[in-house]
């Protein structure tokens, strides 16, 4: 057996990519599992008592062709888009499916946003149709007049005003529909990501996407999928990490995913439902790892099956790769990426050792590199931008309808990630910090633009600073800094004002945890917020308490 290093540089040099000319991802998760193994189990919904509800892929195929066809019949069709307002179940899957067999474009929207996080998105995409729950319905209602190209809501929940029921609506469609013949070029789905100014932009992929994903999720699975594998995260299906990190890669593989809503996720219910549903890969962003640290107990090993465990979204320390290894009795597998250009670096222990710090090689096939100003690979041990070379697979087409933002993504031939970093003389790469603004809570990247937009239109607040504040569990929070309007006085229920204020309008992982009256912002000559005087400042009220907390 080759040593692990060079089994890593044996696969490489052998690996080639295979995406042919016509692709279309319904058809590859789907269609084509349900002709050949059509009992096989897709999903397994897990519900409120911890019951599991296996669904075949024959199920998926014709549920999916069932609203595919509503949704044509009603005039929505290819270059159309769909957003997808849903938690994990699986009428997520369906209505993915669905939107990529259609030929239109999926765009997958977070259970929890506001009204205001809605309403961008929908609006700067121009959705056609949402398909969506009573909850998401309610959210909706009021924005309707905003969304003039909005056609058609489907609700999962029957006698919704405004929305169509979705039962009866696949019901009375045809279960035999013929796909639209795609290209894998072609536009699959818009998923949007906060940048460091103004509003979200959407990142356009194409259905190759998925097969760009495929090589970071074997490699950060250990060779997935092997027999008996069985994969589950807490990660929503609505970000890039449930969706094309766990879901659709699993489906792909014919490999079952664990479905579960929980209405609030602890450590507890997670060693719980692993037990119970035999979830042999898993993966976990690291904030959800330190809440089951905590709630961890010596018997919980005996209970798990893990074989594989990855996690992305922050770097993880040597205690916690420890824990894993003495708790879930697995090596956790680092990966890195972003919604432009995901799982491309990952560690994987059945090919080299993993390093505290580092996040691990390259994955095959992917061209990652530490740059300098001038677009040249920088030295080993210098530090540059990450940043990684087109064309691939993985990355996106450009933003949705803003060509500009999609060029200054870009240095020559090489994709700007926004982060820095060090690549060390054995390959690894070491990432060092944010080159931009966005905020890392919780394994959510946040951009402070839209937040600091939304206090704004509060009626109290004159100008707002949003920065990332270090918190030891959530690796940052949001910390607002904020001027107050002439006779507004600052007081703690005006914080909790501000905070419910953008809580109901954006997202429960958007909201300031923390907010500071201050007279005044530090600002550039032209009027532009210096947030990386407001970070210092952050950083340095979060040294004066971990002092204090000392002494």
């Amino acid at each position: 057996m080759l040593p692990k290093a060079n089994r890593y540089d044996d696969l490489c040099r052998r690996f080639a990519w295979a995406v042919p000319d016509r692709y279309n991802i319904g058809v590859d998760v789907c269609d084509r599992w349900a002709a050949r193994d059509p009992g096989r189990t897709a999903i397994v919904e897990v519900d409120e008592t911890g019951h599991g509800r296996p669904v075949t892929f024959q199920e998926l195929r014709e549920a999916s062709n069932r609203l595919a066809n509503a949704f044509a019949a009603r005039g929505i069709g290819r270059g159309d888009r769909i957003g997808i307002l849903l938690p994990q179940m699986v009428e997520t899957a369906v209505a993915h499916i669905a939107a990529y067999k259609l030929g239109a474009i999926a765009i997958p929207l977070f259970t929890l946003f506001g009204e205001e996080a809605l309403r961008h998105r929908l609006h700067d995409a121009g959705a056609a149709a949402v398909v969506t729950n009573a909850e998401g319905a309610a959210r909706l209602a009021p924005l309707r007049d905003a969304l003039p190209a909005l056609r058609l809501v489907v609700a999962t929940d029957p006698g919704i005003a405004g929305t169509e029921a979705l039962r009866p609506l696949v019901a009375a469609a045809s279960d035999r529909f013929e796909p639209v013949d795609t290209q894998a070029d072609d536009p699959a789905l818009i998923i949007y990501t906060s940048g460091t100014t103004g509003m979200p932009k959407g990142a356009l992929h194409a259905h190759r996407v998925l097969l760009g994903h495929l090589p970071g999720v074997e490699m950060s699975h250990d060779l997935f999928p092997l027999e008996g594998d069985r994969i589950w995260t807490p990660a929503d299906w609505a970000w890039i990490g449930g969706l094309l990190d766990v879901l659709m890669p699993a489906l792909h593989h014919g490999v079952p995913v664990v479905a579960r809503r929980f209405a609030k996720f602890t450590g507890e219910a997670a060693f719980d439902l692993m037990a119970a549903q035999k979830v042999r890969n898993a993966f976990i962003p690291p904030t959800a790892l330190k809440m089951m640290r905590a709630a961890s107990t010596p018997a919980d090993r005996a209970r798990l099956d893990l074989r594989t465990v990855a996690s992305g979204g922050e770097t993880l320390g040597e205690e916690l790769l420890d824990w894993g290894r003495t708790v879930l009795g697995v090596t956790i597998n680092e990966f890195y990426g972003q919604t432009e250009c995901n799982m491309v670096v990952s560690s994987c222990q059945r090919l080299f050792a993993a390093a505290p710090g580092r996040m691990g090689r390259a994955v095959p096939g992917h061209v990652v590199d530490v740059i300098d100003d001038e677009g040249h690979p920088c030295p080993d041990g210098v530090q540059g931008a990450i940043a990684v070379r087109r064309a691939d697979p993985v990355m996106f087409l450009g933003y949705w309808n803003n060509p500009g933002a999609t060029a200054a993504k870009f240095r020559g031939d090489w994709l700007l990630t926004g982060d820095t970093g060090v690549r060390e003389a054995d390959g690894l790469l070491r990432f060092v910090g944010r080159d931009d603004d966005v905020i890392t809570s919780a394994g959510y990247r946040i951009g402070p633009g839209e937040i600091e937009d939304c206090l704004l239109r509060h009626p109290a607040v004159r100008m707002a600073g949003v920065v990332g504040k270090p918190d030891p569990q959530r690796t940052e929070i949001v910390k607002a800094y904020v001027v107050l309007r002439d006779g507004v006085t600052g007081s703690p229920a005006l914080v909790r004002d501000l905070q419910d204020h953008v809580r109901s309008r954006l997202a429960a992982h958007e909201y300031p945890r923390e907010v500071a009256f201050v007279d005044e912002l530090p600002l550039t000559t032209t009027g532009k917020i210096i947030r990386r005087a407001l970070r210092e400042r952050a950083v340095a009220e979060t040294t004066t308490s971990s002092e204090g907390d000392k002494t």
